[in-house]
C-alpha cells in the first residue's frame, strides 16, 4: 500500500485537475447561452428562406442560373465538413469525422470523385494524417461564428458548382437538438430540390422581377444556410465540452473520496504502528 505522503500527492493532483475541468465546465456553459440563442435566431429565418427557394425552383431555370442546375449523374462531388479547433469535447470531433468518412467511402464505392473541404483543426488532422486530399481548408472559425465565415467557406465551393467543377455539395454538420443530443447529420446543400413538385415560380407574384430575385437570392440562401450549419455546430461543440468536462468533474469527486479514504486508512495505521512502537519501547524499559 502507497505510504501517507504518495497518497496525498495524489489527492492534490486530483484536486487541481477537477479545479480545471469545473472550470472548463463553467466557460463551457456560459458559452453554450449565447450559442443557443444563436441557433434560435437563425433557425425561423433559415427555414423561411429554404422554402422561398425551394418555391422558386423550376427546371427550366437551369438554363438561366447555373446554381439551379440538378445532374442527374454525378461525376465529382464537394464534401464540406465543419468540425472543432479544440478537443475535450466527448464525441463531438470523433462523430462528425466517421460520418464524413462513411460518406467519403460511398462515394469512393461508387466510383464518384470528391472534393474535401473541411474547417476546424480536428478534422483537417484526421485526413490529413490518411493522407486524405483535401481542397480547401479553414482553422479561423471560432465559438461566434458571422455570415462572413459562412460566405468564406461557401464562395469557392458555390462557384465550383456554377462552373459545373462539382455536381454536388454535402454538408457534414452536427445538429443541435439539445445539450444532450448533438447528432450529426448529412444536409445536400446543392443541386437544390424542391419539396413538392408542384411548387413553380409560375404559382406567385413578384416584384421585383423572377430573374432578379432568384440571382440575388440563391447566394443569400446558400450562405445563411452555412452560417445556420456553423452556429448549430458552436452550439453542439459546446453542448458536449460543458457535458465531457461535467463527467469529469464528478469523476474527479469519486476518486478524491477514494483517496480520501485510502489516505485516513493509511494514516491510521501508521498511528497505530506509532502507538504500538511507544508502547512496546515502554514495556522494554520496565
Amino acid at each position: 500500500m502507497a505510504g501517507a505522503s504518495d497518497v496525498k500527492r495524489r489527492i492534490k493532483s486530483v484536486e487541481n485537475t477537477r479545479q480545471i475541468t469545473k472550470t472548463m465546465e463553467l466557460v463551457a456553459t456560459s458559452k453554450l447561452k449565447k450559442a443557443t440563442e444563436r441557433v434560435r435566431s437563425a433557425r425561423p429565418y433559415a427555414d423561411s428562406l429554404a422554402q422561398i427557394v425551394s418555391s422558386l425552383y423550376a427546371p427550366e431555370l437551369s438554363d438561366r442560373f447555373p446554381l439551379l442546375r440538378s445532374p442527374e449523374h454525378p461525376n465529382r462531388v464537394a464534401v464540406l465538413l465543419l468540425t472543432a479547433n479544440r478537443g475535450l469535447a466527448g464525441g463531438f470531433n470523433t462523430n462528425l469525422i466517421k460520418e464524413a468518412r462513411v460518406l467519403l467511402e460511398n462515394f469512393d464505392s461508387k466510383g464518384i470523385e470528391t472534393d474535401l473541404h473541411i474547417v476546424g483543426k480536428k478534422g483537417i488532422a484526421y485526413f490529413r494524417f490518411r493522407g486524405r486530399r483535401i481542397a480547401s481548408s479553414n482553422v479561423d472559425i471560432y465559438d461566434s461564428p458571422s455570415l462572413d465565415d459562412a460566405e468564406s467557406i461557401i464562395s469557392g465551393i458555390r462557384d465550383d458548382f456554377a462552373s459545373g467543377h462539382v455536381d454536388a455539395v454535402y454538408v457534414v454538420s452536427s445538429e443541435f437538438r439539445s445539450v444532450l443530443s448533438t447528432p450529426p447529420s448529412v444536409l445536400e446543400l446543392l443541386p437544390i430540390r424542391p419539396k413538392s413538385e408542384s411548387s413553380s415560380f409560375d404559382n406567385y407574384l413578384f416584384s421585383p422581377k423572377v430573374d432578379v430575385l432568384i440571382q440575388w437570392i440563391l447566394p443569400v440562401y446558400l450562405r445563411n444556410t452555412i452560417y445556420r450549419a456553423l452556429v448549430e455546430n458552436a452550439a453542439s461543440e459546446q453542448g458536449a465540452r460543458r457535458t465531457a468536462m461535467k463527467s469529469a468533474t464528478d469523476n474527479a469527486s469519486d476518486v478524491l473520496e477514494y483517496l480520501t479514504r485510502t489516505y485516513n486508512r493509511v494514516r491510521q495505521a501508521q498511528i497505530t504502528q506509532e502507538i504500538a512502537e511507544i508502547v512496546g519501547g515502554a514495556a522494554a524499559l520496565e
